[in-house]
């Protein structure tokens, strides 16, 4: 009787929602709307797609007005309404009848990927997000929020030291936080590789590896190209991968390439790889690496007021092609400064740091941008106050920016460093060495007189 009534409930919120709904919208979105269970804060509703999930999700006044009517007809003080596909309730139904059911050997399968853990210090509230790495982290939100939906697997790639593996631990801190309760495995494909040839040898003869992987509900793989020529390894990981795609369990993998750049593995898996949704991390920005490292100094508990920001900027245009190494060069600034604690680290600090680098044992100027200005200014015959403004004549502009690329070229001076003497944004002044870069290519006049003008440095 309490499910007849329940039924007939949900049919008359259906009805008062159509008088208040256009057609159109009634009938792509509500019409084949289930109710699935209902508590005295949450009602639990069916979605017949993942669309119609993404439009309940996006539209606040809908699912206002929805869990209104569902009130109203039921004489209840719901609060709340959580929308899952077919997929994802038979899905969570086999996940309760699991945890009912005791699991057996479960002491023996903990055997497997032992090693294997999630980092809890890897999430989306510490990842810097840029233009470099925006759409990566988008896809990880929209898996980590609805995973086995549209986007499986998801294939990240990008250079070695981006970023990849911090995703990879953000999602799954992210999903156990909603599902405490879910089994989220984290592997490197060497642990992988290493696993299989342990089983191989009859090492793990309690449970088979295939049975292992049944009950993962997200799998994280990182560096999926070590699986390269590893034949029999592939193979099994195949089965895996498809067993858990077809039982609509979500499967995010990273690797340093494209999955078509994966030389030594079967076409089938490759294909396989393309069935969700594959991005690219790319370089980070200086703004990006700046912010990265202002990050971790707070992180560390230290006062980020004590760093001069350009200092920063220096480091990060020096480690510009992977956070790992920028994280690697502050730790090695953070030591060679120890024993000065609460000391203002200042340019000249930082460059002192890491004097043993190419192009920066010079950078402790006998001359300074000032006198570089001046020098250019004198070859084109105008004054340091001229070269600095805004004028716009075309020879002013030239010798602007032979100024600021010598100064670069010739100092070390970090963007943001000559972009304040020039009262410019540091991407301006990047803008600006890079035309100059390009014209003494391609411009004989331009590269002798920018040779004149650094022997007539030097010789000050």
């Amino acid at each position: 009787m309490v499910i007849a009534k329940q039924n007939s409930n949900w049919k008359k919120t259906l009805q008062l929602l159509s008088t208040k709904i256009d057609n159109h919208t009634f009938e792509s979105f509500f019409e084949d709307l289930t109710l699935s269970s209902m508590d005295d804060n949450q009602a639990t509703l069916i979605v017949p797609s993942p669309l119609a999930k993404q439009f309940f999700s996006l539209k606040s006044d809908t699912s206002s007005m929805l869990l209104n009517a569902i009130n109203q007809v039921f004489d209840s003080h719901l609060k709340k309404i959580s929308f899952l596909t077919n997929e994802e309730s038979n899905a969570l139904k086999k996940s309760v009848e699991t945890n009912v059911r005791p699991r057996e050997n479960s002491n023996v399968k903990t055997t497997f990927f032992s090693n294997c853990k999630i980092n809890k210090n890897y999430t989306f509230d510490n990842f810097v997000v840029g233009e470099c790495n925006r759409e990566a982290v988008r896809a990880s939100l929209l898996v980590a929020n609805n995973p086995a939906t549209a986007y499986n697997p998801l294939f990240i790639y990008s250079k070695s030291g981006l970023g990849k593996t911090h995703l990879l631990h953000a999602i799954a801190n992210y999903y156990l936080e909603k599902h405490p309760k879910a089994n989220v495995l984290y592997i490197t494909t060497d642990a992988f590789i290493d696993e299989f040839v342990k089983y191989c040898k009859g090492n793990q003869e309690d449970i088979s590896m295939r049975e292992f992987f049944q009950d993962v509900d997200l799998l994280l793989v990182d560096d999926i190209q070590f699986l390269s020529d590893k034949t029999k390894t592939a193979e099994m990981f195949f089965y895996i991968f498809s067993s858990l795609i077809n039982n609509g369990r979500q499967i995010v993998l990273t690797s340093d390439r494209q999955p078509s750049d994966l030389r030594g593995l079967e076409e089938r898996l490759v294909s396989r790889f393309y069935m969700g949704l594959t991005v690219k991390m790319n370089t980070p920005t200086t703004d990006t690496l700046i912010e990265i490292l202002n990050r971790k100094i707070i992180y560390r508990g230290l006062d980020i007021k004590l760093f001069d920001q350009d200092g920063l900027a220096f480091m990060a245009e020096k480690f510009s092609h992977n956070v790992r190494e920028l994280e690697g060069a502050l730790n090695r600034l953070l030591f060679a400064l120890s024993s000065n604690e609460n000391k203002y680290i200042s340019l000249d600090d930082v460059k002192d740091t890491f004097s043993f680098l190419k192009g920066i044992q010079d950078s402790k100027k006998k001359v300074n941008e000032d006198d570089i200005i001046s020098v250019v200014g004198e070859y084109y015959h105008f004054d340091n106050e001229s070269i600095k403004s805004k004028d716009r004549r075309a020879q002013v502009a030239i010798a602007r920016r032979v100024s600021m690329y010598l100064c670069r070229a010739m100092l070390s001076s970090s963007f943001t460093e000559i972009g304040k003497i020039f009262k410019r944004d540091h991407s301006t002044v990047i803008t600006a060495v890079k035309k100059v870069e390009k014209e003494i290519k391609i411009n004989n006049e331009m590269l002798n007189a920018v040779n004149d003008l650094k022997k007539r440095i030097k010789a000050l």
